[in-house]
């Protein structure tokens, strides 16, 4: 798939080896991605990445992951700051949209390009504010543990619960990625209660996702997660729907530092939101 705009912008999709340029620039935008995400994002769906060139050199980005039939995400709407303003964007915008099909498609959009948003379809869902801070001083609490390979096939039942769409190639490696730390939390009849991931970014750690039945079931996960890092800085993206996410953080001590609007095309797969106390990425929803 390729197409060509003014300046001769060509729009390809994208490779793992590509990650580098298009994380680079979300770093550059301040949005703080994982330092192994490119792995799972691709594990996801290699064909929904897509970089637009000039002359060879990168100069936009966009990715459009298809989770499943029903619904896809968009993300890393990229454009060289040197080269806006020339169309470049749009471009590349129209020529992966195509890639979700008919699907429901969602994106976390930063307040800059809404109105962009609104006018392709999205409409408005929530806000997704970032909370930000020193990891608090506490004790892990009893009953959780690292994620093992016998828990990864619950998890992922347990996370397509809690998603618009099952996601098993993705979580097959955003549970195992170097650096990421997963905990599970079972009932004690065994059964799956929640899970949560932290992990490296740019310029702090983020947890998510963080996933659990209960809001103290999320707090002993939240907790868990971040006693062995205490004093270093973390974030975690809440939902503006969900008021025990935003008392778990400001629990923590954490303050707002960034804010997206969550938006979708059509109908969102139902999920359970109630058990959504930290979204994943801003990337892949």
């Amino acid at each position: 798939m390729a197409s060509a705009a003014p300046e001769d912008l060509v729009v390809t999709r994208a490779s793992l080896q590509d990650w580098p340029v298009i994380g680079g620039w979300a770093a550059a935008e301040g949005w703080n991605p994982g330092l192994s995400d490119g792995a799972a994002f691709f594990a996801q769906d290699p064909d929904g990445f897509f970089l637009g060139r000039v002359d060879g050199e990168p100069v936009s980005a966009i990715s459009v992951v298809n989770h499943g039939l029903e619904y896809a995400f968009l993300g890393c709407y990229l454009v060289r700051p040197d080269r806006r303003g020339r169309g470049h964007g749009l471009t590349t915008w129209k020529t992966a949209l195509a890639h979700a099909g008919t699907r429901t498609i969602g994106l976390d959009g930063v307040v800059a390009q809404q109105d962009n948003y609104r006018r392709s379809g999205f409409r408005l869902a929530h806000r997704t504010v970032r909370y930000r801070g020193p990891a608090p001083v506490a004790a892990a609490p009893a009953g959780i543990r690292p994620v093992r390979p016998a828990d990864v096939e619950a998890v992922t039942a347990y996370d397509a619960l809690c998603h618009p769409a099952p996601r098993p190639r993705f979580l097959a490696r955003w549970l195992t990625l170097p650096g990421h730390r997963a905990l599970v939390r079972r009932s004690d009849g065994g059964r799956v209660t929640g899970y949560g991931v932290l992990r490296p970014g740019r310029d702090c750690l983020r947890v998510g996702p963080l996933f659990a039945d209960t809001a103290e079931g999320a707090h002993e996960l939240f907790a868990a997660l971040t006693a062995p890092v205490a004093g270093r800085e973390i974030a975690i993206d809440v939902p503006h729907t969900r008021p025990a996410g935003i008392a778990l953080a400001e629990a923590a001590g954490l303050t707002p530092s960034f804010e997206t609007a969550r938006m979708y095309t059509g109908p969102v797969p139902p999920h359970a939101q109630d058990r959504v106390f930290g979204v994943t990425t801003l990337e892949l929803g």
